[in-house]
């Protein structure tokens, strides 16, 4: 790629919005007195906050630059990790889920094992969870460096740290609140940055209409890149995402649910809601945006190979991760370069700073707190968090590395996904619905799924059904082998945990009050007493005409 010829006016909006940044983890400060205030906002934002970050949160590198790369790796069908591998997974957990954990009090997702289960499930769960979030802050880091070396000239070590020390800043200053209300902030930018680059590409290549004949005339996808289902017949797939049942029961159920409903980094936004209301619309309200984000992700994709025909060619020194900061590079003048680069910046330092903001909490108060200095004034937690927040920081550093030796980000992060959040979603759902569900059941079954999703990764390059034309002489489906091994692990986790449940003995039913369906806590209460609900704050109303959306636009580009 050509680096751009970035001027003193794009540096000078960049430098406006990380004072923007900096400002805002300062004013969060002050409302810090307590580690709930640092590590959970205190449990005091409004729905539309938490519900903004929510989504923010998520829309960071693996969002835009992943799925632009999808766009034009695998065309529209990219479409299937949004309306099928989204939206569905934060309606349940607006309408199911949050209740069981802002209804307990869990201040985090492993939080809720322990009670449901025992130490040794949650401590098992913690630490995975920890590894997990550092790695992913890591991709974000990555694909930082990646644009800002190609498109300025830094050097990706350079870029790596400045990104990291401002997300160590606004966070160490501000905790979760700084983190929260600037990824309000960073969904702003981030959509100023994106809309001016679709809407300049689609007019540069003729409208939606002559994108379509241009990708169909000019590029491999052909025709299917522009239809979702075609192609996904089991035993005979030609789509590039593979057949029906891994795009819906890998990706739809087991890694969307999974991600969605159990990741911390997401839950962490809603638990800091000021109450139960506002917890259970806090995905619901993320889940509207959500469904117009590919617009703006998956658009870029396929203008990019349009564009830049040999874009992710062997050869051609590209990779599918630079569709988006070629686009850029085409396309924006001055100024408008500037905003497009805070757009990027925003939602690099969201990603990252939703995970960090998520293992320094989980650290503090399921590792640390737990198991290692127990008892301990309040303060001591809180200057705990800070510190661990700063060696989040420095880890993801070093994860970026790890990031950088794949083609593809979405690939590599829905193998993360596979190994620490389909068991884990496989563990929740069971023991919130099976009351009989016993505790060393939880940590047998974390360890199958995790061991399941490796053995299946072992073995599935291996298996000629996920290569294209289903010979081992095809390229290996990488996104078809993370939908299935997902399956595998939620399989292998769903077994043991019901063999072990029926060898060992359960909890008394007493000590499940508000863990699991059916089971409520008599000292809990209503937990929507003394609050009055309008009818548009209705969580049932936003999360079923979310889905109809989904529905409607599934039909349209089927």
């Amino acid at each position: 790629m050509t680096q751009l010829d970035v001027n003193l006016f794009d540096y000078l909006i960049l430098g406006i919005y990380f004072a923007l940044v900096v400002t805002i983890g300062l004013l969060a400060r002050r409302a810090i007195a307590t580690s709930e205030d640092f590590l959970l906002s205190g449990r005091s934002l409004p729905a539309w906050v938490t519900g903004l970050a929510f989504i923010s949160a998520n829309l960071g590198a693996i969002e835009i630059l992943g799925m632009a790369a999808n766009g034009a790796k695998y065309g529209l069908s990219t479409v299937h990790f949004y309306w099928i591998g989204a939206v569905p997974a934060m309606v349940f957990l607006g309408l199911v889920m949050m209740p069981f954990y802002y209804g307990s009090r869990v201040r985090s997702v492993p939080e809720y094992l322990r009670r449901r289960f025992n130490a040794p499930t949650h401590l098992f769960n913690a630490i995975s969870f920890a590894v997990a979030a550092v790695l992913t802050a890591g991709v974000n880091l990555y694909a930082l460096a990646l644009v800002i070396e190609a498109l300025i000239g830094w050097p990706s070590w350079l870029s790596i740290i400045l990104a990291a020390t401002f997300v160590l800043v606004y966070i160490t200053l501000g905790g979760l609140s700084g983190a929260i209300y600037n990824e309000v902030l960073q969904f702003f930018v981030i959509l100023a940055g994106l809309i001016p680059l679709v809407v300049i590409g689609l007019k540069d290549v003729g409208g939606w209409s002559g994108l379509q004949r241009r990708v169909i005339e000019e590029t491999e996808l052909g025709p299917e890149a522009f239809s979702t289902w075609a192609g996904t017949q089991v035993g005979a797939w030609t789509n590039p995402l593979g057949d029906w049942i891994g795009i819906v029961m890998g990706l739809g159920f087991v890694l969307s649910f999974g991600y969605w409903t159990t990741n911390f980094a997401e839950v962490q936004r809603a638990l800091s809601a000021k109450d139960l209301s506002a917890a259970e619309r806090t995905p619901l309200i993320g889940a509207y945006p959500k469904i117009f984000i590919p617009a703006l992700t998956i658009i870029p994709g396929l203008i990019a190979i349009v564009i830049v025909p040999e874009l992710g060619k062997e050869g051609s020194g590209t990779t599918y991760n630079d569709a988006i900061p070629l686009l850029m590079n085409h396309y924006l003048p001055n100024g408008a370069l500037g905003i497009a680069l805070a757009g990027l910046l925003a939602a690099f330092m969201a990603g990252m700073a939703a995970n960090v903001s998520s293992f320094n909490t989980v650290f503090t108060y399921d590792i640390w707190q737990t198991y290692i200095r127990k008892n301990f004034p309040d303060h001591y937690y809180l200057n705990v968090g800070r510190i661990v927040t700063v060696a989040g920081i420095v880890i993801g550093i070093g994860t970026a590395f790890i990031a950088a030796g794949y083609n593809n980000i979405m690939d590599y992060i829905q193998l993360l996904f596979s190994f620490f959040n389909a068991p884990l979603f496989a563990t929740f759902i069971i023991a919130m619905f099976w009351k009989r569900t016993t505790p060393w059941a939880g940590l047998a079954g974390l360890i199958a799924g995790t061991l399941g999703a490796g053995v299946f990764h072992l073995i599935g390059p291996k298996i000629a059904y996920f290569h294209a034309g289903q010979t081992l002489a095809g390229p290996a489906n990488a996104q078809m082998i993370n939908f299935y091994g997902a399956i595998a692990a939620f399989l292998a986790d769903a077994v043991v945990t019901v063999i072990v449940t029926l060898l060992t003995t359960p909890k008394p039913v007493s000590e499940l009050a508000g863990l699991v369906w059916g089971v409520p806590d008599p000292a809990a209460g209503d937990p929507h007493a003394g609050y009055v609900r309008k009818w548009w704050e209705s969580p049932k109303l936003l999360g079923f005409t979310a889905l109809a959306i989904v529905f409607v636009l599934s039909l349209l580009f089927i």
